[in-house]
């Protein structure tokens, strides 16, 4: 059977050259890098060189980057961390309605300690506007935090022009760069942001690698009380390997990633092309240009997202969704509703993200494959049978 995987958002595979790094520290080099011994100053070399080139991947200072567990450690760590520092200024927070939930979730947790949040709200392309970023912002906020890209359906977000106005108001930015770091051009200068974060997962690096890049001279709250780890940031023991793997996939990154961005872009637009040609009532999600280059998202009216990956992965192709079921949560994706889609349509989500593996036999094959899938569940769907009666959709 033919095997097409199409879900790198949800991980990527280890490149080769990341997994030969990482594999002397999964053995002989086992040092605790906090050791005052040879065996320490092994890994505790091997890990100031991961972060530096975490450091170059986007253009930081290698004693700004903290290293964490994943994305959503650095959100958490971020959207706390640097709010509680700030808690005696004020208690007011701004984040988009599109966020990913570490960031929702941490501005959650932060009202339970007393804090308000405001939620921006974003266009039919997902893109948030910075007026409204500044007609959120009042007295007393102390972090604002918008993402940099969307994972569920791929628009990047003007983090420039709002960094303008929360630079001109001297209040910290972070961004959610979990998406774009190692996959587009990221550089914190350019971006004018104070804290970033990032994950290794998302950029063939190990699972369980990311990282927290925080400007220097911008206070943050430790979230784990241990050791000094992290320049005090960050207690617990390093995780080595991970830390290797990360770096590594960074440097490979840094140097690859206007070529992966060439490959990736052509196959992505076949894909945006090509299946609302195929397949009818099929809607586009995120901004039909400004999205990340290996991705495409679509909702597919009539049907669930569900029974689509489903029937999709008997075919061999692995593919996500942001349905009620395939995210086991109970209510339809917040991003697609937030960007204004009703939620019949919002459950017939499915999202394409492309790999350096992708060829384009593997979109031709989507393309000759989901016509028929959609076809057969539609005949299936009561919605379907409705829609076929009266003209009327779910719009």
């Amino acid at each position: 059977m033919t095997k097409v995987y199409l879900d790198n958002t949800a991980g990527t595979p280890v490149l080769p050259e990341v997994k030969e790094a990482m594999l002397p520290f999964l053995g002989e080099v086992y040092g605790n890098p906090q050791s005052l011994h040879d065996w320490g100053d092994a890994a505790r070399m091997a890990v100031d060189e991961a972060r530096e080139k975490v450091a170059g991947l986007i253009g930081a200072d290698p004693e700004e980057i903290i290293f964490t567990s994943g994305g959503t450690e650095s959100n958490n760590l971020a959207v706390k961390g640097l709010a509680l520092a700030r808690q005696t200024q004020g208690k007011h927070v701004v984040v988009s309605a599109i966020e990913h939930f570490s960031v929702l979730h941490s501005a959650r947790t932060l009202e339970k300690w007393g804090f308000k949040v405001t939620e921006v709200p974003v266009d039919k392309n997902g893109i948030v506007d910075p007026a409204d970023v500044k007609k959120s912002i009042k007295k007393d906020t102390v972090l604002v935090s918008i993402m940099h890209a969307n994972g569920e359906i791929g628009t990047i977000e003007p983090i420039k022009e709002i960094a303008k106005i929360t630079k001109e108001l001297k209040i910290p930015f972070h961004t959610d760069a979990v998406a774009t770091a190692g996959t587009i051009p990221v550089n914190v200068n350019e971006l004018e942001v104070d804290a970033l974060s990032l994950a290794g997962s998302q950029f063939y690096g190990p699972k369980g690698a990311g990282a927290l890049w925080v400007r220097k001279g911008v206070r943050i709250i430790p979230l784990l009380d241990g050791g000094i780890q992290e320049d005090g940031r960050r207690g617990g023991t390093e995780n080595v390997p991970g830390i290797i793997g990360l770096g590594k996939a960074a440097e490979l990154a840094a140097a690859q990633i206007q070529s992966r961005i060439k490959k990736l872009t052509p196959l992505r637009d076949s894909l945006l092309k090509g299946l609302p040609s195929k397949i009818k009532n099929v809607v586009v999600t995120g901004h039909p240009q400004n999205r990340l280059p290996g991705h495409a998202s679509f909702c597919v009216e009539f049907i669930e997202g569900e029974a689509m990956l489903m029937l999709l992965n008997s075919k061999g192709i692995a593919v996500s969704s942001g349905s009620a079921c395939t995210s086991r949560a109970l209510k339809a994706s917040h991003v697609l509703l937030s960007i204004g889609l009703s939620h019949e349509i919002a459950q017939g989500s499915v999202l394409f993200t492309l790999g350096l593996d992708t060829a384009k036999k593997d979109i031709d094959y989507v393309l000759e494959t989901m016509p028929p899938v959609v076809d057969r569940l539609r005949q299936m769907s009561p919605l379907y049978a409705k829609f076929v009666k009266t003209g009327k959709g779910g719009k």
